[in-house]
């Protein structure tokens, strides 16, 4: 069996890109798995923010140290440099203010791990041309019950890195159906159906 094989596919690339030993912040922890694997496997303490109670109360089950609190008001209370990594995974396009947290993630910790749904993948824009909204194994909602209120592609949220001052040390984006994808440039904006970034602060 893999070592990640609880894992889903984004969270095990996230898993790999985590130190040994670190301080670990993951926003929007769902129920807790990923901060579960790490401290198993890499020795990581870790807190976990969640809004959902149910999610929250499985997490707990599972060991898992977790705050009940939407994610800006979070952030706010955490000091500068608290952490060694912070993850935000298929997170970011559920925020209000997805800037504000970006921003606040380079505050607490040195380094960043970002994953999100790419919403210029090629069917995407198929299906826009078709006068219909996207849905897709990376973004599985109807337009009326999409927890997600900010569809970015690969280009746009790059550049919103570019202009927080974030400096991208890694991006790996896959295929719908789990395939890594051997490019680079703006190509993927295209062929990617989501993408896992490791940025840090350009301070």
């Amino acid at each position: 069996m893999s070592k990640h094989s609880e894992l889903r596919l984004d969270l095990a690339l996230v898993a790999d890109q985590i130190f040994e030993g670190s301080r670990v912040l993951d926003l929007g922890c769902g129920e807790g798995a990923l901060l579960e694997h790490l401290m198993a496997t890499r020795r990581c303490r870790g807190t976990g923010v969640e809004i959902d109670a149910e999610a929250v109360l499985v997490a707990i089950r599972r060991g898992v140290p977790v705050i009940e609190r939407d994610i800006d008001v979070a952030l706010a209370d955490i000091a500068d440099d608290s952490y060694d990594t912070v993850v935000l995974s298929r997170t970011l396009q559920t925020m209000l203010r997805p800037e504000y947290v970006l921003e606040n993630m380079a505050r607490v910790a040195e380094r960043m791990v970002v994953s999100v749904p790419n919403f210029g993948y090629y069917p995407n824009r198929l299906r826009l041309l078709a006068g219909r909204m996207p849905i897709s194994k990376e973004i599985p909602y109807a337009w009326y019950n999409s927890p997600n209120l900010r569809f970015t592609t690969l280009t746009d949220l790059e550049d919103l890195f570019a202009q927080l001052g974030l400096i991208i040390d890694r991006r790996y984006t896959y295929t719908q159906s789990g395939r890594r994808l051997r490019m680079y440039g703006r190509v993927p904006n295209l062929l990617a159906g989501a993408a896992v970034y490791v940025l840090r602060p350009g301070r």
